[in-house]
């Protein structure tokens, strides 16, 4: 994104980019939104409309990064290094559904931006990020094969996850909660069964490591 370089631009658009979430459930991720959240954060507007002159896309990527940074700050890995990694991950992902209650409409329309077929290799970069940043703050130091499959897995459940809160209207958005559960236990089952599969197979591991690479190869 041009621009991203900048980190005043960088820090402005996190600043904004939740206020923006707000005005799209309205406007859209439009210029729109932007310039209702530079009026309400007493923003000069053109400074705005400049930061986010890459479109939605831009936009939606800032809400993402202001959801990483809170996320960050409400649960740094000493907050949940007591906790089993199971309820570490769970409380990382149910931080960011809550981060966004209240604005499943502004999240319908960026997923159907995101969705866009020219979109679609910036969408799956950021759900690797996010997945990333989640696994990091619950204490993941992965750096083989392990690395790729938690945060490929994480990232495909939490896209799961925000597909079901979307539509979610039962109580406390239990129907959620339930499938989150459900989903955090298969990777647990997941992690547990590769564990043995891979388990005094240095052969086996060299294969499936180099598959991995075939398909996230390096940048």
């Amino acid at each position: 994104m041009a621009g991203s370089a900048d980190p005043s631009l960088d820090a402005l658009r996190v600043r904004l980019a939740p206020a923006i979430a707000e005005a799209a459930a309205f406007d859209g991720w439009s210029m729109a939104a932007v310039e209702v959240a530079a009026q309400a954060s007493a923003t000069d507007p053109e400074l705005a409309r400049f930061a986010f002159r890459d479109g939605p896309m831009a936009m939606i990527a800032a809400w993402i990064a202001s959801i990483d940074v809170a996320m960050a700050a409400a649960l740094p890995c000493e907050a949940l290094a007591a906790l089993p990694i199971r309820q570490r991950i769970r409380k990382l992902v149910w931080f960011r559904l809550e981060a966004i209650a209240g604005q499943e409409e502004a999240l319908r329309r960026a997923q159907a931006i995101m969705a866009m077929p020219q979109n679609v290799a910036a969408t799956l970069a950021q759900a690797w990020s996010s997945a990333d940043k989640m696994w990091r703050l619950a204490g993941d130091t992965a750096a083989d094969f392990n690395h790729y499959t938690k945060r490929t897995t994480l990232g495909a459940i939490y896209a799961a996850v925000l597909a079901v809160w979307v539509g979610d209207t039962s109580e406390g958005k239990a129907e959620t909660a339930a499938f989150l559960d459900r989903r955090i236990e298969g990777i647990m089952r997941f992690e547990k069964a590769k564990a043995k599969l891979l388990a005094g197979d240095e052969e086996h591991f060299s294969l499936v490591r180099f598959l991995g690479r075939l398909r996230y190869p390096a940048r």
